[in-house]
């Protein structure tokens, strides 16, 4: 989409400096809100493409709004030739290297989110820089966006002296086949050797390799009642139910009244050279 001091002194602010990326059309200006803070109401309300349900998660819903506010560095925006803000890229700082931590999550982007603001509120030094989302506006993809502001994610972290970003990515194309494995799909490859997936392919292209699996890295429950409204769908039958934008099937229980989606995730690591 990541030993152990205390901050003594306020985050110093970089500017972020980034070529551009595998891919892109034309040179994008990209900012971050921590060197231009009053554009934090048009970075947040850009248009994104999500699925209603992913916006559910209940960890996402408390913490992701908080990062343009407390992580302002970490923040990226891309904006077109008129001024226009197309691509968003939000990561967090955190500490991996601490003597109960050392390893990715299983519960990747929930448990990341909640190690990097656990660690602000405590005052601990973060060693990792997580990538959370990087957004496109709808209008304006395919034109290599989400590879720029990958490049540019890693560039700010550089910058701010990280040597690794790690990222919970979820595989663009995985909602195509929600029956296959996480394991499975995360590991093929193409004739080239590159991931099968889109999105892991991109990753994989600006250095990264494949960790590990997240087999729960964000978690969706809620009544019948709202997995119809979120969806569209009936929700009235017991088992797996597939669902348009999920990576896999929504475990359905209408007994109980409730449904619960469970997204795997794919842990990869970008290796920062100085």
């Amino acid at each position: 989409m990541r030993g152990l001091t205390r901050l003594a002194e306020p985050e110093k602010r970089f500017p972020a400096v980034v070529p551009p990326a595998y891919g892109d059309r034309m040179e994008r200006k990209v900012s971050s809100l921590a060197e231009r803070p009053d554009d934090h109401g048009r970075v947040v309300a850009m248009a994104d493409s999500w699925p209603e349900f992913v916006t559910r998660d209940l960890v996402g819903d408390h913490h992701y709004g908080r990062i343009a506010r407390e992580f302002p560095a970490y923040v990226l925006f891309a904006e077109d030739e008129r001024g226009e803000v197309v691509a968003t890229g939000f990561s967090v700082p955190f500490a991996l290297g601490t003597e109960d931590r050392g390893e990715l999550p299983a519960r990747g982007w929930d448990e990341v989110l909640l190690w990097a603001f656990a660690d602000r509120r405590r005052g601990v030094r973060p060693d990792t820089v997580s990538a959370i989302a990087i957004n496109v506006r709808p209008d304006a993809q395919g034109q290599g966006l989400s590879g720029r502001m990958l490049s540019a994610m890693r560039d700010n972290a550089r910058a701010h002296g990280f040597s690794e970003v790690v990222a919970p990515v979820r595989p663009s194309a995985k909602q195509l086949e929600p029956h296959t494995p996480i394991e499975e799909y995360a590991h093929r490859v193409r004739p080239d050797g590159l991931p099968h997936d889109p999105w892991l392919r991109v990753h994989a292209r600006a250095g990264a390799t494949i960790h590990s699996v997240s087999p729960a890295s964000m978690t969706v429950a809620g009544s019948l009642e709202q997995w119809r409204r979120w969806t569209g769908l009936p929700f009235d039958i017991r088992g797996d139910i597939e669902v348009p934008g999920a990576l896999v099937p929504v475990r359905c229980e209408p007994e109980r009244g409730y449904a619960v989606y469970v997204e795997p995730n794919v842990w990869m690591r970008h290796p920062l050279q100085p």
